[in-house]
């Protein structure tokens, strides 16, 4: 896949440590053993309301209440199952192939904090292309029915919440003896390094980049995967699809294929160009994101709801529209990057800060601050749009449970989570510059409001 990151001409720095935490260390160290221990009996129990309790949060409360928490627990958690690791391995291997073997154009990522160019191959959308044109006609020729994968969810899920723990834990171990580039090294804490990493740019050999896999190719590969098999699974229960379930499926596949239109930047984002490969990144893309993101559309499978013409052409074309607006935010600010502010913004020359900054091996550069466009209205206007996109595929399911919404709610405080974490990154790298860009965009993510 392309070089691996590659040093500058200087003589490799010393590693240097992960990033200092943004929070308090009270609040860190009880945000990082929480989600530690408690994502993955969440992910079971969302698995097991939406499927067999009827998407209702009360009637599992009733279920873990009546047998004790741990009984009760241990009672609906389905073991790792040989059909389950079949389907995972089968699926991994595929994507993996895709990664290494489809062509695509050499794309080098913005440069580290240790002043490495990491460089990969765009071929995403020709993977993603190929996985449904795949997983649909294996469907179509009677070689492979994808029910079977819903039959099999929580047993997949299980599998996943453990062998992507194992996962983590070797990439733990990488980090210390075998790390990839210079942009690694450890806090002096294990559970710190366990938790968001010990290597920025994790790969195996020269051209297979492990976040590039966990991110894009698996998780949000399983994302659009598991959205098509809701909406069959839906088919052979009922010999129909209801228009919520064609609303929802549309519009996240919509999404994902925006997304891998745009992998590219995706790979100048805070994701892969600033966390590192750990539990909160790795883990959560190969777990959470099957998981968690396609929930709506697991509850819709047994709860098909009728809108009417009206409604679902409605709340699909504002869908649409919030997808849209989240493409072009990303779209302007990547062109304003590729032309170095040599572009139009709204038909206008863009109005800019040059803000300069130093590597960790000392090194000055120089980076180019947006101030107008959707950049002049907020510094992360585009998690507007996409936290209305998730609303958008969600409401389909209507209001008679609650756990269907779960999925915008943790969108929303992920991604105010991730404007403070970017903004105090922003401000430790660029200092008074940052301060004169805040300045002139005092608002973080939603016009006049916050």
């Amino acid at each position: 896949m392309g070089k691996p990151a590659k040093p500058s001409p200087a003589a490799p720095p010393p590693r240097p440590a992960p990033s200092k935490t943004v929070h308090s260390a009270v609040l860190t160290y009880a945000s990082m053993l929480s989600l530690l221990s408690l994502c993955p009996p969440f992910v079971i129990l969302l698995w097991y309301t939406m499927v067999h309790a009827d998407g209702s949060v009360v009637g599992t409360y009733q279920h873990l209440r009546d047998h004790g928490l741990l009984e009760g627990l241990r009672s609906i958690w389905p073991m790792p199952t040989v059909v389950a690791g079949k389907i995972i391995l089968g699926f991994a291997l595929f994507e993996a192939a895709l990664q290494l073997l489809l062509p695509g154009k050499r794309f080098e990522g913005p440069v580290s904090p240790s002043g490495n160019v990491p460089v990969y191959k765009a071929n995403g959308l020709q993977a993603y292309a190929v996985t449904l044109a795949t997983y649909l006609s294996l469907w179509w020729f009677g070689i492979f029915n994808p029910a079977i994968v819903y039959d099999h969810l929580g047993e997949i899920f299980s599998t996943l919440v453990f062998g992507s723990f194992v996962f983590c834990i070797l990439l733990y171990i990488k980090g210390h003896v075998a790390p990839s580039s210079s942009d690694s090294g450890s806090s002096g804490n294990a559970i710190i390094d366990f938790y968001w990493g010990m290597e920025l740019y994790p790969r195996i050999g020269k051209h297979f980049d492990i976040k590039v896999f966990t991110n894009c190719r698996f998780g949000m590969m399983s994302w659009a995967v598991l959205a098509v098999t809701y909406c069959i699974k839906q088919y052979e229960m009922n010999g129909r699809v209801a228009d919520s379930m064609l609303v929802n499926t549309a519009l996240m596949l919509i999404y994902i294929t925006k997304f891998y239109w745009w992998e590219s930047g995706y790979w100048c984002t805070m994701d892969i160009a600033h966390d590192r490969a750990g539990f909160y990144i790795c883990w959560g893309c190969l777990v959470w994101v099957p998981s968690i993101y396609t929930s709506p559309g697991m509850y819709l499978v047994n709860h098909p709801v009728n809108l009417g013409p009206q409604l679902a052409l409605s709340i699909l074309l504002a869908g649409i529209l919030c997808i849209y607006i989240n493409y072009d935010c990303d779209r302007q600010r990547q062109e304003f990057r590729r032309t170095n502010g040599k572009c139009l913004v709204w038909g206008k020359a863009p109005t800019k800060i040059v803000a300069s900054y130093q590597t960790t091996n000392g090194e000055t550069k120089t980076s180019l601050l947006l101030t107008s466009g959707w950049w002049g209205l907020t510094r992360h206007f585009h998690y507007v749009p996409e936290i209305l996109s998730a609303f958008f595929w969600t409401v389909p399911a209507l209001f008679d449970h609650f756990l269907p919404y779960f999925y915008v709610i943790f969108l929303t405080i992920l991604l105010l989570d991730r404007a403070k974490r970017d903004d105090d990154r922003c401000s430790s790298k660029y200092g008074k510059y940052w301060k004169t860009y805040c300045n002139k965009v005092p608002y973080r993510v939603i016009p006049g409001i916050y």
